[in-house]
């Protein structure tokens, strides 16, 4: 149902013309005026507000009314314009917030009437499996940090949906340009718990050959471009790997992510304004989970969260429940669609919070209540909440829950056992794959090095060859 809502929008356009244009009206001309009751049904609008830019030079019903509310038209750059004799201004925001589209309730119960894409036992039951897997290793992987074992991690605690159910939804063929909280997608994908643990170690097994920290997860098998710590600067280049698959006429799209501290960023503007203009089928997934580090959404922007910006830009979106599976799923398989077949953006604005810290590099009850995180963690666990409805329709039990949570564990002790044990990639790494021939200051570079550790080898690891 949700897939056919969004694509025939243009029919739903012109068969409602009149009505969305008398709604609309108001606010184009700057008036406020009351929004409808929310309904956790209601979330196409949000799409339909960025409609007119594509139509405005074709959808000539819709410049009927216009001229009959207004008189007159002229065609200025970029479509036709009325004029009204009153000045008034477009509001800074209205009083009523974007709906936020959900399938489950708190308790896992199915939400009706609602538009869902059906989800199967096999898929369901899978999601759930990388879910745990994912809250799982994150778990055993801080403790690790804690240990002194590896340098640095960073944790999805909270965010489990955004990420497996999102990955869940789209191809092998998608394109994926992540920030740094979305393993899952890469675990979904076949990336394997020897292969994370390989990577937070550095081992000569790692596929950046320890040049990069820990959790900076990169595949070309898998398609998932390598972490970049910068934030924001995937998001342009992500539209830049959607318009090639574009003009290469591939049936896939570009994914990125981000969160809401990148939204703040030029980059993210940047990037949103050449999906749009280049119309390139791009996947902006945002998790706004109110904090970038310290700073919390309130103290980043006045807007209605991330979900207008894409209005602004001419941009579909669309904001989802980031603690709801099924939601997270149903919005990502539908806007994938949307990207591929009307080769446009789509903007995902996923309400969550993030209940560890940013990293551990970070601690957020210095910001933040630890009352509020436990809240979050414990009645509104996505993991949980996803769980209670694949029990209720039968396909998990609590034994089962209990054999995976102990496999899972078993599987990750073996893999940290063994990459903790694997040899450390050579000195010489650290200057190449930069340039096909070494430069003489790269040489000079590793030259100083050397030097240095014959000096003051005790300053320097004992396992790493020279």
């Amino acid at each position: 149902m949700a897939t056919l809502l969004f694509r025939n929008s243009r029919a739903f356009l012109l068969l409602h013309n009149h009505q969305h244009l008398q709604n609309k009206l108001p606010f184009l001309l700057g008036i406020r005026s009351p929004s409808p009751p929310c309904s956790n049904s209601h979330f196409l609008p949000s799409f339909l507000l960025s409609s007119l830019r594509y139509e405005s030079t074709k959808a000539q019903p819709q410049l009927e009314d216009l001229q009959h509310h207004h008189h007159q038209v002229i065609d200025f750059p970029g479509g036709k314009v009325g004029f009204t004799s009153e000045m008034r201004f477009i509001s800074d925001t209205s009083h009523i917030r974007v709906p936020c589209y959900r399938v489950l309730d708190d308790d896992g119960e199915l939400v009706k009437p609602t538009n869902q894409v059906q989800v199967s036992k096999e898929l369901a039951v899978r999601m759930h499996s990388e879910m745990v897997t994912l809250q799982t290793m994150d778990s055993i992987f801080y403790e690790l940090q804690r240990q002194g074992r590896i340098s640095f991690y960073l944790t999805t605690s909270g965010e489990e949906a955004v990420n497996i159910a999102s990955a869940a939804a789209l191809s092998s063929h998608d394109v994926i340009l992540p920030q740094y909280r979305e393993p899952g997608v890469l675990l979904w994908r076949g990336f394997t718990l020897q292969q994370f643990a390989h990577q937070c170690f550095g081992n000569t097994n790692d596929f950046g050959k320890g040049r990069q920290m820990p959790i900076h997860y990169g595949s070309n098998k898998h398609n998932y471009f390598t972490v970049s710590s910068p934030i924001a600067t995937q998001l342009p280049q992500a539209v830049g790997a959607a318009y090639s698959l574009k003009m290469d006429g591939k049936s896939a799209c570009a994914v990125t992510f981000c969160g809401d501290g990148s939204t703040s960023e030029g980059d993210f503007h940047a990037a949103m304004n050449f999906a749009a203009v280049m119309e390139a089928p791009v996947v902006f997934i945002c998790r706004n989970n109110g904090w970038a580090i310290s700073t919390p959404v309130e103290e980043q922007f006045r807007s209605d969260g991330i979900v207008v910006k894409g209005q602004a830009y001419g941009i579909w979106s669309i904001r989802v429940d980031g603690n709801d599976a099924l939601a997270v799923y149903s919005a990502v398989h539908t806007a994938r669609e949307i990207a591929i077949k009307e080769q446009r953006p789509v903007l995902i604005e996923a309400l969550t919070y993030r209940v560890g810290h940013h990293s551990t590099s970070d601690d957020s009850t210095k910001y933040r209540s630890t009352g509020e995180i436990e809240y979050w963690k414990m009645e509104r666990n996505p993991v949980n909440r996803f769980k209670r409805w694949v029990e209720r329709n039968g396909w998990w039990s609590e034994k089962d829950e209990l054999e995976l949570r102990s496999s899972v564990r078993k599987q990750l002790m073996h893999a940290i056992q063994v990459a903790e044990k694997a040899q450390k990639p050579p000195l010489e790494d650290m200057f190449t794959d930069v340039y096909d021939k070494l430069s003489s200051n790269l040489e000079e570079q590793e030259r100083d090095l050397r030097k240095t550790i014959e000096k003051h080898p005790k300053d320097y690891p004992s396992d790493v060859p020279f």
